[in-house]
Protein backbone atom coordinates (compact mmCIF):
# COMPACT_ATOMS: atom_id res chain seq x y z
CA UNK A 1 0.00 0.00 0.00
CA UNK A 2 0.90 3.48 -0.71
CA UNK A 3 2.29 6.27 2.00
CA UNK A 4 -0.55 8.27 0.51
CA UNK A 5 -3.07 5.98 1.00
CA UNK A 6 -1.76 5.40 4.21
CA UNK A 7 -1.89 9.02 5.44
CA UNK A 8 -4.40 10.49 7.50
CA UNK A 9 -7.63 12.06 6.03
CA UNK A 10 -7.34 16.07 6.43
CA UNK A 11 -9.55 17.84 8.10
CA UNK A 12 -10.34 21.29 6.34
CA UNK A 13 -10.75 23.67 9.23
CA UNK A 14 -7.57 22.50 10.52
CA UNK A 15 -5.81 22.86 7.24
CA UNK A 16 -7.67 26.22 6.28
CA UNK A 17 -6.75 28.18 10.17
CA UNK A 18 -2.68 26.62 10.07
CA UNK A 19 -2.39 27.81 6.48
CA UNK A 20 -3.98 31.27 6.99
CA UNK A 21 -2.51 31.57 10.33
CA UNK A 22 1.56 30.32 9.31
CA UNK A 23 1.66 32.61 5.88
CA UNK A 24 1.14 35.58 7.31
CA UNK A 25 3.71 38.02 8.76
CA UNK A 26 2.52 38.20 12.41
CA UNK A 27 1.94 34.50 12.70
CA UNK A 28 -0.80 32.79 14.98
CA UNK A 29 -2.66 29.68 14.99
CA UNK A 30 -6.17 29.95 17.13
CA UNK A 31 -6.49 28.63 20.17
CA UNK A 32 -9.16 25.73 19.74
CA UNK A 33 -6.62 24.08 17.62
CA UNK A 34 -4.48 23.65 21.23
CA UNK A 35 -7.51 20.96 22.23
CA UNK A 36 -6.87 18.12 20.43
CA UNK A 37 -7.19 14.67 22.49
CA UNK A 38 -3.41 15.09 23.83
CA UNK A 39 -3.73 18.93 24.28
CA UNK A 40 -7.30 18.31 26.56
CA UNK A 41 -5.51 15.68 28.30
CA UNK A 42 -2.25 18.27 28.98
CA UNK A 43 -4.78 21.06 30.06
CA UNK A 44 -6.81 19.17 32.64
CA UNK A 45 -3.54 18.40 34.52
CA UNK A 46 -2.87 22.29 34.04
CA UNK A 47 -6.09 22.57 35.79
CA UNK A 48 -4.57 20.87 38.66
CA UNK A 49 -1.25 22.75 39.09
CA UNK A 50 -0.59 24.51 42.24
CA UNK A 51 0.13 27.83 40.15
CA UNK A 52 -3.29 27.18 38.46
CA UNK A 53 -5.60 29.28 40.94
CA UNK A 54 -8.53 29.05 38.24
CA UNK A 55 -10.16 26.35 37.83
CA UNK A 56 -10.04 25.85 41.84
CA UNK A 57 -11.58 29.45 42.56
CA UNK A 58 -14.20 29.06 39.48
CA UNK A 59 -15.43 25.40 41.16
CA UNK A 60 -15.16 26.89 44.62
CA UNK A 61 -17.56 29.35 43.41
CA UNK A 62 -19.75 26.35 41.71
CA UNK A 63 -19.68 24.27 44.96
CA UNK A 64 -20.99 27.27 47.40
CA UNK A 65 -23.25 29.21 44.96
CA UNK A 66 -25.22 26.14 43.22
CA UNK A 67 -27.98 26.72 44.27
CA UNK A 68 -28.21 30.52 44.17
CA UNK A 69 -26.67 30.41 40.47
CA UNK A 70 -29.81 28.01 39.84
CA UNK A 71 -32.53 30.37 41.39
CA UNK A 72 -31.13 33.28 39.13
CA UNK A 73 -30.68 30.87 36.19
CA UNK A 74 -34.26 29.52 36.85
CA UNK A 75 -34.70 25.39 37.42
CA UNK A 76 -37.21 25.29 34.99
CA UNK A 77 -34.55 25.14 32.12
CA UNK A 78 -34.92 22.19 30.02
CA UNK A 79 -31.04 21.71 29.49
CA UNK A 80 -27.84 22.55 30.39
CA UNK A 81 -25.52 23.32 27.59
CA UNK A 82 -21.80 23.66 28.28
CA UNK A 83 -19.40 25.52 25.93
CA UNK A 84 -15.94 23.61 25.84
CA UNK A 85 -17.22 21.20 28.21
CA UNK A 86 -14.35 19.12 28.63
CA UNK A 87 -14.74 16.91 31.22
CA UNK A 88 -17.49 18.77 32.97
CA UNK A 89 -16.11 18.64 36.12
CA UNK A 90 -17.91 21.76 37.17
CA UNK A 91 -21.02 21.95 35.29
CA UNK A 92 -21.41 18.86 36.93
CA UNK A 93 -22.02 20.95 40.06
CA UNK A 94 -24.72 22.68 38.80
CA UNK A 95 -26.25 19.63 37.45
CA UNK A 96 -26.33 17.93 40.64
CA UNK A 97 -28.31 20.54 42.27
CA UNK A 98 -30.51 20.17 39.36
CA UNK A 99 -30.96 16.97 39.47
CA UNK A 100 -31.62 17.53 43.58
CA UNK A 101 -35.12 19.95 42.52
CA UNK A 102 -36.30 17.59 39.83
CA UNK A 103 -34.59 14.65 39.66
CA UNK A 104 -33.86 15.04 35.63
CA UNK A 105 -31.74 16.80 33.63
CA UNK A 106 -30.62 17.23 30.13
CA UNK A 107 -26.88 18.11 29.07
CA UNK A 108 -25.60 19.32 26.01
CA UNK A 109 -21.80 19.31 26.38
CA UNK A 110 -19.72 20.72 22.92
CA UNK A 111 -16.71 20.11 22.46
CA UNK A 112 -14.20 19.79 19.12
CA UNK A 113 -12.75 16.85 20.83
CA UNK A 114 -14.50 13.70 22.02
CA UNK A 115 -12.12 12.15 24.66
CA UNK A 116 -13.06 14.57 27.57
CA UNK A 117 -16.42 14.48 26.88
CA UNK A 118 -16.50 10.59 26.75
CA UNK A 119 -15.07 10.42 30.19
CA UNK A 120 -17.91 12.93 31.07
CA UNK A 121 -20.45 10.47 29.60
CA UNK A 122 -19.46 7.49 31.61
CA UNK A 123 -18.47 9.49 35.18
CA UNK A 124 -22.08 10.89 35.04
CA UNK A 125 -23.70 8.05 33.93
CA UNK A 126 -21.88 6.14 37.61
CA UNK A 127 -22.57 9.24 39.58
CA UNK A 128 -25.03 11.13 38.30
CA UNK A 129 -27.49 8.67 36.58
CA UNK A 130 -30.35 11.58 36.58
CA UNK A 131 -28.59 13.09 34.07
CA UNK A 132 -29.20 12.69 30.12
CA UNK A 133 -26.77 13.78 27.85
CA UNK A 134 -26.82 14.72 24.29
CA UNK A 135 -23.13 15.60 22.84
CA UNK A 136 -22.18 18.10 20.13
CA UNK A 137 -18.52 17.87 18.85
CA UNK A 138 -18.51 21.02 17.27
CA UNK A 139 -16.86 24.46 17.48
CA UNK A 140 -19.02 26.73 19.23
CA UNK A 141 -20.25 28.79 16.27
CA UNK A 142 -21.92 26.38 14.38
CA UNK A 143 -23.02 24.61 17.64
CA UNK A 144 -24.89 27.74 18.78
CA UNK A 145 -26.57 28.31 15.31
CA UNK A 146 -27.97 24.43 15.80
CA UNK A 147 -29.60 25.25 18.95
CA UNK A 148 -30.59 28.52 18.21
CA UNK A 149 -33.30 26.49 15.51
CA UNK A 150 -34.53 24.86 18.70
CA UNK A 151 -36.79 27.24 21.06
CA UNK A 152 -35.52 25.05 23.98
CA UNK A 153 -35.35 27.70 27.42
CA UNK A 154 -32.06 26.54 28.58
CA UNK A 155 -28.97 27.80 30.40
CA UNK A 156 -25.80 27.70 28.84
CA UNK A 157 -22.51 27.59 30.78
CA UNK A 158 -19.41 29.23 29.05
CA UNK A 159 -16.80 28.51 32.39
CA UNK A 160 -12.86 28.55 32.86
CA UNK A 161 -12.68 32.45 31.84
CA UNK A 162 -12.98 30.93 28.18
CA UNK A 163 -14.51 34.21 26.53
CA UNK A 164 -11.12 35.67 27.88
CA UNK A 165 -9.65 33.38 24.76
CA UNK A 166 -11.39 35.57 22.32
CA UNK A 167 -10.32 39.09 21.09
CA UNK A 168 -13.14 41.80 21.17
CA UNK A 169 -15.32 41.19 17.77
CA UNK A 170 -14.81 37.14 18.44
CA UNK A 171 -16.67 37.69 21.73
CA UNK A 172 -19.07 39.85 20.61
CA UNK A 173 -19.85 37.20 17.50
CA UNK A 174 -19.65 34.26 20.15
CA UNK A 175 -21.93 36.02 22.65
CA UNK A 176 -24.24 36.89 20.24
CA UNK A 177 -24.48 33.27 19.07
CA UNK A 178 -25.50 32.74 22.82
CA UNK A 179 -27.90 35.49 22.83
CA UNK A 180 -29.88 34.00 20.06
CA UNK A 181 -30.43 30.54 21.64
CA UNK A 182 -31.29 31.39 25.01
CA UNK A 183 -34.92 31.41 24.44
CA UNK A 184 -36.00 32.93 27.48
CA UNK A 185 -33.36 31.31 29.90
CA UNK A 186 -29.73 32.55 30.98
CA UNK A 187 -25.85 32.34 30.35
CA UNK A 188 -23.43 31.32 33.20
CA UNK A 189 -20.41 32.67 32.37
CA UNK A 190 -16.99 32.51 34.34
CA UNK A 191 -14.19 35.16 33.68
CA UNK A 192 -10.91 35.42 35.19
CA UNK A 193 -10.22 39.02 37.26
CA UNK A 194 -7.60 41.23 36.83
CA UNK A 195 -4.64 40.82 39.41
CA UNK A 196 -0.90 40.91 39.75
CA UNK A 197 1.26 39.48 37.33
CA UNK A 198 3.51 37.57 39.65
CA UNK A 199 -0.16 35.58 40.14
CA UNK A 200 -0.90 35.59 36.50
CA UNK A 201 2.81 34.44 34.42
CA UNK A 202 3.28 31.40 36.81
CA UNK A 203 -0.29 30.57 36.15
CA UNK A 204 0.44 30.07 32.33
CA UNK A 205 3.87 29.47 32.37
CA UNK A 206 4.31 26.90 35.42
CA UNK A 207 7.66 24.97 36.90
CA UNK A 208 6.54 21.70 36.01
CA UNK A 209 6.77 22.57 32.40
CA UNK A 210 3.07 21.33 31.61
CA UNK A 211 2.38 24.68 30.05
CA UNK A 212 5.11 25.07 27.70
CA UNK A 213 3.84 21.01 26.84
CA UNK A 214 0.54 22.16 26.24
CA UNK A 215 1.12 24.86 24.02
CA UNK A 216 4.30 22.78 21.90
CA UNK A 217 1.78 20.02 21.46
CA UNK A 218 -0.04 21.78 18.24
CA UNK A 219 3.07 21.80 16.98
CA UNK A 220 3.00 17.70 17.10
CA UNK A 221 -0.66 17.82 16.06
CA UNK A 222 0.55 19.88 13.03
CA UNK A 223 2.81 17.41 11.83
CA UNK A 224 0.92 14.23 12.86
CA UNK A 225 -2.60 15.46 10.38
CA UNK A 226 -1.17 17.79 7.78
CA UNK A 227 2.62 16.29 7.34
CA UNK A 228 4.09 19.02 8.78
CA UNK A 229 8.07 18.90 9.67
CA UNK A 230 8.23 21.12 13.07
CA UNK A 231 10.97 20.12 15.47
CA UNK A 232 9.09 21.30 18.88
CA UNK A 233 12.68 20.76 20.69
CA UNK A 234 13.67 24.01 18.10
CA UNK A 235 11.01 26.02 19.69
CA UNK A 236 10.13 27.84 23.57
CA UNK A 237 6.90 27.81 25.62
CA UNK A 238 6.21 32.06 26.17
CA UNK A 239 4.11 33.10 28.40
CA UNK A 240 3.85 37.29 28.67
CA UNK A 241 1.56 39.89 31.01
CA UNK A 242 -0.44 42.31 28.00
CA UNK A 243 -1.11 45.50 30.54
CA UNK A 244 -2.42 47.52 27.64
CA UNK A 245 -4.81 44.46 26.50
CA UNK A 246 -5.40 43.58 29.95
CA UNK A 247 -4.38 39.64 28.52
CA UNK A 248 -1.98 37.02 29.32
CA UNK A 249 -0.49 36.62 25.89
CA UNK A 250 0.77 32.89 24.92
CA UNK A 251 3.44 32.05 22.13
CA UNK A 252 5.52 29.81 20.42
CA UNK A 253 9.14 31.37 19.70
CA UNK A 254 11.25 30.11 17.21
CA UNK A 255 14.95 29.45 19.00
CA UNK A 256 16.84 29.37 15.68
CA UNK A 257 16.43 30.34 11.76
CA UNK A 258 13.96 27.34 10.41
CA UNK A 259 12.54 26.18 7.08
CA UNK A 260 9.25 23.48 7.58
CA UNK A 261 7.71 22.35 4.76
CA UNK A 262 3.81 20.98 5.79
CA UNK A 263 3.21 18.36 3.12
CA UNK A 264 -0.71 18.13 3.24
CA UNK A 265 -0.91 22.01 2.43
CA UNK A 266 1.75 22.64 0.31
CA UNK A 267 3.90 25.66 1.97
CA UNK A 268 6.76 26.33 3.39
CA UNK A 269 7.14 28.07 7.04
CA UNK A 270 9.97 30.37 7.13
CA UNK A 271 11.15 31.89 10.76
CA UNK A 272 13.61 34.32 11.88
CA UNK A 273 15.40 33.50 15.14
CA UNK A 274 12.88 34.44 18.18
CA UNK A 275 10.11 34.83 15.52
CA UNK A 276 6.77 33.88 17.38
CA UNK A 277 3.55 32.36 16.90
CA UNK A 278 0.84 33.54 18.58
CA UNK A 279 -1.44 30.59 19.93
CA UNK A 280 -3.26 31.68 22.72
CA UNK A 281 -4.81 35.07 25.26
CA UNK A 282 -6.30 34.92 28.07
CA UNK A 283 -8.04 38.28 28.73
CA UNK A 284 -8.64 39.47 32.31
CA UNK A 285 -11.77 41.43 33.45
CA UNK A 286 -13.50 44.14 35.50
CA UNK A 287 -17.12 43.98 36.28
CA UNK A 288 -17.31 46.72 33.90
CA UNK A 289 -15.97 44.98 31.50
CA UNK A 290 -18.06 42.35 31.46
CA UNK A 291 -21.32 44.56 31.69
CA UNK A 292 -19.78 46.17 28.31
CA UNK A 293 -19.41 42.49 26.63
CA UNK A 294 -23.31 41.42 27.55
CA UNK A 295 -24.57 44.67 26.56
CA UNK A 296 -22.78 44.48 23.00
CA UNK A 297 -25.19 41.21 22.66
CA UNK A 298 -28.12 42.73 23.34
CA UNK A 299 -27.99 41.30 27.11
CA UNK A 300 -27.76 42.69 30.98
CA UNK A 301 -25.86 41.07 33.86
CA UNK A 302 -28.41 40.29 36.95
CA UNK A 303 -25.89 38.45 39.02
CA UNK A 304 -22.22 38.12 39.65
CA UNK A 305 -20.31 35.87 42.88
CA UNK A 306 -16.47 35.65 43.53
CA UNK A 307 -14.03 33.22 45.07
CA UNK A 308 -13.28 34.20 48.76
CA UNK A 309 -9.87 35.87 47.11
CA UNK A 310 -11.83 38.23 44.39
CA UNK A 311 -9.45 36.02 41.99
CA UNK A 312 -12.52 34.86 39.84
CA UNK A 313 -15.95 35.69 39.07
CA UNK A 314 -18.75 33.69 37.83
CA UNK A 315 -21.86 35.72 35.99
CA UNK A 316 -25.48 35.13 35.21
CA UNK A 317 -26.54 37.39 32.00
CA UNK A 318 -29.68 37.36 30.43
CA UNK A 319 -31.56 38.93 27.11
CA UNK A 320 -32.01 42.34 27.49
CA UNK A 321 -36.00 43.06 27.71
CA UNK A 322 -34.99 46.33 26.28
Amino acid sequence: MSEALLAPPVDAAVAKVVRDGLCRADKQLPPWLLYDDEGSRLFERITTLPSYYLTRAERAILAREAGAILDAVGADVAEVVELGAGTATKSQLLLEALVARRGHARFVPVDVSAAPVELAIARLARELPGVTVAPLFQQHAPALASLAMDPTRRALLFLGSSIGNLDEAEAAALLAGVSACLAGGALVLGTDLRKSPEVLVPAYDDPEGVSAAFNLNVLYRINRELGGRFEPAAFRHVAEWNEVGSRMDMYLESLREQVVPIAALGVTVRLRRGERIHTESSRKYGIADVDALLRAAGMVRTHTWTDHAGRFAVHVGRVSPE
